[in-house]
């Protein structure tokens, strides 16, 4: 049972550092988890879900950081001004996704609406990841393996 709750914190840190700019590849971390534990499905969303979200709010408030020198450009001060904090459901897209969290913390965009839509993406990637798996993903993982 130990190396089910080291994978579980492996997964955990996976998704984690897979939010903010360290390298990471918690997609992985989630299949191999699956693959192992194919019985634990819930807990495994749950858990790579919170590590990818905390590491989103870890950079939120790295953005925080910098400080606001000079005004976005008036078409980024449009689209936060018509999106705001919703934009962070977008997170999850790769490259982009990593700078969204910083920018909102930069721009001072509310934290508990930030936390919030980056749970909401963050949680919906990994609900379609593990549909994914479990009808025929994980045929084509053991193939690329």
């Amino acid at each position: 049972m130990t190396s089910f709750y080291t994978a579980l914190v492996l997964l955990f840190v996976s998704g984690f550092t897979s939010a903010t700019i360290l390298p990471g590849s918690s997609e992985v971390a989630l299949m191999a988890f699956l693959e192992k534990h194919p019985g634990y499905t819930l807990i495994a969303w749950i858990v790579a879900s919170i590590g990818n979200s905390a590491g989103a709010i870890l950079s939120y408030f790295l953005g925080r950081l910098i400080p606001p020198k000079k005004l976005p450009s008036q078409r980024v001060q449009r689209s936060l001004s018509k999106y705001g904090s919703s934009i962070l459901l977008f997170s999850w897209i790769p490259f982009i996704g990593d700078a969204l969290p910083i920018a909102a913390g930069w721009l001072r965009l509310p934290i508990w609406s930030c936390m919030i839509y980056l749970f909401i993406g963050k949680t919906f990637r990994y609900a379609v990841m593990i549909l994914f798996w479990t009808y025929g993903g994980s045929a084509l993982f053991n193939q690329l393996i």
